[in-house]
């Protein structure tokens, strides 16, 4: 029952990526008129329980109050159950805000594309790292317990992140609903940064100062 547990979590996670990718590609792209401000603060809202999820639930005292109801080795599991299904109701709650911020074409385009696939690849090796199967929920507790220092980890603390805003600032046409969620989720993880280093040096402790020491740049290199 556990493994199954898992393993649906995982579809949901993967179903989860999938929406967000097709509802960034297709309905955050219209350039019809919407909402705008009204339409603005709800979907900050919606977002903003999306990452108080991340973030609260993230938290040692938040995962004793789950242990409480859960058994130790689906307490991961249930932290990629709820995020994924709130990802979903983000894309599927989603209120128009309709508007076009710039869009760009044929050979001016190109410099913005390979931002994009920088960011991919930036995020790709930064999950190699960590393990798809750590982000996932399918990895036991105890598992990876390995403070990273290598790949991308050496340009950024939080390279994950980095590709994140790369994919969502680096498109061609940035609609109004496209910029809100960009900017929305970067400010999101700007807070979250800080919050998640204290808990690695909690873990870590001498190990991860000397990383900090390493790696100065927390998102974006000679800039934050």
């Amino acid at each position: 029952m556990k493994q199954l547990s898992r393993v649906l979590g995982l579809v949901v996670f993967m179903a989860s990526l999938a929406l967000m990718a097709w509802w960034w590609v297709t309905l955050a792209g219209r350039t019809t008129a919407g909402g705008g401000v009204s339409a603005a603060i709800e979907d900050a809202f919606l977002f903003s329980v999306f990452a108080l999820h991340h973030s609260l639930l993230a938290r040692p005292w938040a995962k004793q109050r789950v242990r409480r109801v859960l058994p130790e080795d689906l307490v991961r599991t249930s932290y990629v159950w709820i995020g994924s299904l709130l990802l979903i109701a983000v894309c599927l709650f989603w209120q128009p805000v309709g508007g076009s911020v710039y869009a760009t074409k044929g050979a001016w385009a190109l410099p913005l594309y390979a931002v994009q696939l920088v960011g991919v690849a930036v995020g790709t090796l930064a999950v190699r790292r960590i393990s798809v199967r750590e982000l996932a929920g399918l990895t036991p507790p105890g598992r990876v317990d390995e403070l990273e220092f290598g790949g991308p980890y050496r340009l950024v603390r939080h390279p994950l992140y980095l590709g994140w805003v790369l994919v969502f600032f680096g498109t061609p046409h940035m609609t109004g609903d496209r910029l809100l969620f960009a900017l929305v989720s970067t400010i999101y993880l700007i807070i979250a940064m800080p919050f998640e280093e204290a808990g690695l040096h909690r873990q870590f402790g001498e190990r991860y100062l000397e990383y900090r020491r390493m790696v100065p740049w927390r998102l974006i290199p000679y800039i934050h």
